[in-house]
C-alpha cells in the first residue's frame, strides 16, 4: 500500500499516515448546521474530504466516512419561526437540498450521517460522565459547562494558551460559569426542541455532539479515530474543545489527525453577509454545473486560501468541456476498433498518485491529469493508432478523474450507433453532406456527437 502523507493541524507537521487499524481509515467531518441554504463555502469541506475518501479507498483503504448534519441550534429555531414550520420540517427540507448538492458536486454521501436528535441520549449520558469525573459542572441556572482548567493541553491544536485566552476575559453577569473559558455542554432553553435531563430541560452544547457520536459511532476505537476534518474556521474553539472533551472523557485527542481546509474568498474579499457578497452553492451549480465548481476548487491546494471569480469558474467550465470532448472522441475511436472500455486500466506507480499521496497535491495532480489527455489526444490523431498505447492512456485518464471525483459519464456505443457512425464516416468519405447532416443529427440526438 502508498505511503500517505498528511499535515496535521495537531502539532503542524507533515506526518506519515498510520492507521488505526491496518488497512482501515475512520473518516469524520464536520457537516453544516441545516437551517438555510449552504453557501460555497460550506462545499469546499464537502469536495476537498470527498477527494480524501477516494485517494485512500483507490490505494486500498477501507474508509468508514463520517459526517453529520447539526439539526439543533439556535438558528434552526429561529428560522422556523420565520418561516412558521416546525423544526423538523426544515432541518429533513435543508437536508435534503444538501444531499442532492453533495452529489451534484461529484461527492459521494457519507457512510453514516449521524444527527443529534438521534443520539440524544448518548450526549445526556456523555455530560453526566463529565459532570461524575469533576470535569464539568452544573450551573445554578440549569446549564451544564466544561471546566476547560481541569484537563492539561488544552489549545495545542489552535494554539491558543489558556493564559493567553484569560487575559483581557470576563465571565458575563449571571452566566453560571467559573471561568471565562469554560464552554456550555448543555443549555437551559424554553424555547424550540428541548429534552429533560438531571439539570434542567433544554438541549446540547454545540461542541459536544460531535465528540459524543464520535464514541457511540466508533465505540470500539475508544471514540479514537483515524481523521477529523473540517474548516480552518473549525479548529478554535470548536475542534479545541472537542479533544478538550474526549481528554476528560476517553483519555484520546479524539483524532489521531485533524485537518483543516481554508477558506473560499469572493473576489479576493472575505465571504460574509456584512458584504453581502455570499455566493449559494445551488446557484453556481445551476449557472456552471457541479464539476466545474469541483474542479475550479481542486485546482487550489485545500489548506491554501481559494479566490471565487467568474473567470476562475468560467475557466474550469471551458477545462470540463474540454475533457468531455477528449474522452468523447477516445471513447468512440476504442469502442469502434472492438476496445471494451471496461478493459482499459491504469496504473498507480505514476506522478498523479506521487502528488496526491504528498498531503493531496490536487494542483500538481490536476496538471498530470491534463498531460496525460494532452498525450491521449496525441495517439488519438495519428494515422497508425497504437490501440494498446491508446487503451492505457485512456484508462490512467478514467482513473485519475475517479479519484478526483470528476466522474464524467461514458459515451457506450451500442450496435445500431456503431452502425449509425460508419455509415456517416462513409458518407463523409463519398462527400454526400446531405447525409452525412442527416446522420450527424441523429449522432447527436443519441448523444455520441
Amino acid at each position: 500500500m502508498r505511503e500517505v502523507r498528511l499535515f496535521n493541524s495537531y502539532g503542524n507537521k507533515m506526518e506519515t499516515f498510520v492507521p488505526i487499524k491496518e488497512g482501515e481509515v475512520s473518516f469524520y467531518v464536520c457537516g453544516p448546521t441545516v437551517y438555510n441554504d449552504p453557501h460555497i463555502g460550506n462545499f469546499r469541506p464537502v469536495i476537498v474530504f470527498d477527494a480524501w475518501r477516494r485517494l485512500f479507498e483507490r490505494i486500498g483503504y477501507k474508509v468508514t466516512f463520517v459526517s453529520n448534519y447539526t439539526d439543533v441550534d439556535d438558528k434552526i429555531i429561529n428560522r422556523a419561526k420565520e418561516l412558521g414550520i416546525s423544526e423538523s420540517e426544515l432541518t429533513e427540507s435543508v437536508i435534503k437540498s444538501f444531499a442532492g448538492l453533495v452529489e451534484q458536486v461529484g461527492s459521494r454521501l457519507p457512510d453514516i450521517t449521524p444527527r443529534p436528535t438521534v443520539y440524544m441520549n448518548e450526549m445526556i449520558s456523555y455530560i453526566g460522565d463529565l459532570v461524575d469525573n469533576g470535569t464539568a459542572y452544573a450551573a445554578p441556572n440549569g446549564d451544564v459547562y466544561f471546566k476547560v482548567g481541569a484537563v492539561d493541553h488544552y489549545g495545542e491544536l489552535s494554539g491558543n494558551t489558556p493564559e493567553a485566552l484569560n487575559a483581557g476575559a470576563r465571565i458575563e453577569v449571571n452566566d453560571g460559569k467559573q471561568s471565562p473559558l469554560d464552554f456550555a455542554l448543555w443549555k437551559k432553553t424554553q424555547d424550540g426542541i428541548k429534552w429533560e435531563t438531571p439539570w434542567s430541560e433544554g438541549r446540547p452544547g454545540w461542541h459536544t455532539e460531535c465528540c459524543v457520536m464520535i464514541n457511540s459511532i466508533f465505540k470500539d476505537q475508544g471514540g479514537y479515530i483515524d481523521i477529523h476534518g473540517g474548516g480552518f474556521d473549525l479548529k478554535f474553539p470548536h475542534h479545541e474543545n472537542e479533544i478538550a472533551q474526549s481528554r476528560a472523557h476517553n483519555h484520546n485527542q479524539l483524532a489521531r489527525y485533524w485537518l483543516h481546509n481554508g477558506f473560499i474568498n469572493i473576489d479576493n474579499e472575505k465571504m460574509s453577509k456584512s458584504l453581502g457578497n455570499v455566493v449559494l452553492a445551488k446557484d453556481v451549480v445551476a449557472k456552471y454545473g457541479g464539476l466545474p465548481f469541483r474542479l475550479m476548487v481542486l485546482n487550489t491546494h485545500y489548506r491554501a486560501p481559494l479566490t471565487f471569480t467568474e473567470e476562475t469558474i468560467a475557466e474550469a467550465e471551458k477545462n470540463i468541456a474540454k475533457i468531455s470532448m477528449a474522452l468523447k472522441a477516445t471513447e468512440i475511436k476504442l469502442q469502434l476498433n472492438g476496445v471494451e472500455l471496461s478493459s482499459c486500466k491504469g496504473d498507480e506507480e505514476n506522478e498523479f498518485f506521487d502528488a496526491m499521496c504528498d498531503d493531496l497535491n490536487t494542483p500538481n495532480a490536476i496538471s498530470v491529469l491534463y498531460a496525460e489527455i494532452k498525450a491521449m489526444n496525441q495517439l488519438l490523431r495519428v494515422r497508425e493508432i497504437d490501440f494498446p498505447a491508446l487503451s492505457l492512456s485512456y484508462g490512467r485518464v478514467r482513473d485519475y478523474l475517479s479519484t478526483l471525483g470528476l466522474n464524467i459519464p461514458e459515451v457506450i456505443l451500442d450496435a445500431e450507433g456503431k452502425a449509425l457512425y460508419a455509415e456517416y464516416n462513409q458518407a463523409k468519405a463519398n462527400k454526400d453532406f446531405e447525409s452525412s447532416d442527416r446522420l450527424r443529427a441523429k449522432l447527436i440526438e443519441k448523444g455520441i456527437f
